[in-house]
């Protein structure tokens, strides 16, 4: 005779509640990204992702919580918002932006937010779904004169720290190009360029003389 069916085991609200409330001491509220609140697609959930992170690692962030949900309310029952986050995880640890990322839940990621010493020295790549902001030289025209001194210090730095000595005019003017359209896509939307870059070319700085 076949025994009783076995029941699933409800979900124990008072461990859910008390496992919240170790995530809001482990992370601050500018360190949480709560995805599963506004029901974005797949695509926008990527690209919020990608621009949050950017975000917290100019300001200076090591560790945040990216909350995803686990799909429980999507045709299906697939984690569309979870895999297109997900997959966008491969290519900012190779350009620089992520250090590592560790499932917290199967309904969320921590993720370990690189230096930007990486950031800048990370090896181009031609292949990347979002292509690079262009490098050409001409994006310094017009840069302030402190900005300009900035970047070619850490263009300097950086090239020495691949052994790379003596550079031509040219290479150090290409490299600073390079820098500066990297960390701008650290600014804020609607951000004011000239005030946030400024303290991120000082903190990359420190990083390499560290």
């Amino acid at each position: 005779m076949p025994g009783p069916t076995p029941r699933h085991r409800p979900v124990d609200s008072a461990s859910r509640g008390l496992k919240s409330a170790f995530d809001a001491v482990r992370f601050a509220p500018d360190r949480i990204l709560n995805l599963r609140a506004s029901f974005p697609t797949g695509a926008d959930a990527a690209y919020r992702a990608e621009s949050w992170l950017r975000e917290r690692q100019a300001a200076g962030a090591r560790e945040v919580l990216i909350i995803t949900g686990r799909g429980q309310g999507s045709p299906d029952g697939i984690a569309v918002v979870r895999d297109a986050v997900a997959r966008c995880f491969p290519a900012l640890r190779r350009t620089g932006v992520i250090a590592a990322v560790h499932e917290h839940d199967p309904g969320s990621f921590v993720v370990e937010l690189a230096t930007l010493q990486a950031l800048v020295s990370a090896p181009r790549r031609r292949q990347h779904p979002r292509p690079e902001p262009s490098c050409d030289a001409g994006v310094l025209a017009g840069l302030d004169p402190g900005i300009l001194e900035l970047l070619r210090r850490l263009a300097l730095v950086a090239l020495e720290a691949l052994g790379v000595h003596g550079p031509s005019d040219s290479f150090v003017t290409d490299e600073m190009a390079r820098h500066f359209s990297r960390l701008v896509l650290a600014v804020p939307a609607g951000g004011d360029p000239a005030t946030t870059l400024r303290p991120l070319l000082e903190r990359a700085l420190d990083e390499y003389d560290a």
